[in-house]
């Protein structure tokens, strides 16, 4: 398997992931918080989601889906077009809030297709160019993509285990 094939594989076991913990549920559902500082589903697919769109974007050298695709005005989320999650407060949490499963699946389907595009297009030392020297050491193309496939799958887990703690309720 090449660089390419095992990142799509660690990209497709994400949407399966992601799908297994949202498809069926209601809003009411997605939307439910089991403890006052937990996060909802809603919050954990539109944050990975969020993540992987930013990274991918600036990886890339492209915009990102949620601003361009018209994402951000169908979430009509009250924080700035630019947010993806990070750092945000328990109230900021309970804001998002979503419709439907579709709404949060359509915006992870698209990036998820933007994202195997892109990583089939990697080739040679792709992952070792630099894409961001805020950091020491720099991080490379790969290393930023590891991180997006951990954090991702790691939310996705906690909303599956979300999930769970909601069907047993």
């Amino acid at each position: 398997m090449n660089t390419a094939g095992m990142l799509a594989e660690a990209f497709d076991r994400i949407g399966e992931a992601v799908h297994a913990a949202v498809e069926g549920l209601t809003p009411g559902d997605l939307d439910a918080r089991v403890d006052p500082g937990a996060n909802s589903i809603s919050w954990l697919v539109w944050h990975l989601t969020r993540v992987q769109d930013d990274h991918i974007a600036d990886a890339a050298g492209t915009e990102q889906i949620w601003l361009t695709e018209g994402w951000a005005d169908r979430f009509a989320l009250p924080f700035d077009a630019s947010a993806t999650g990070y750092g945000q407060s328990a109230d900021e949490v309970a804001a998002v809030r979503v419709d439907s499963a579709d709404l949060l699946l359509g915006y992870f389907d698209a990036v998820q297709e933007r994202t195997l595009d892109f990583v089939a297009g990697l080739e040679g030392h792709a992952l070792d160019r630099i894409v961001d020297e805020n950091w020491s050491p720099p991080v490379t193309l790969g290393v930023r993509l590891i991180s997006v496939v951990a954090e991702d799958l790691q939310h996705a887990g906690q909303a599956a285990y979300v999930r769970g703690m909601l069907e047993r309720a």
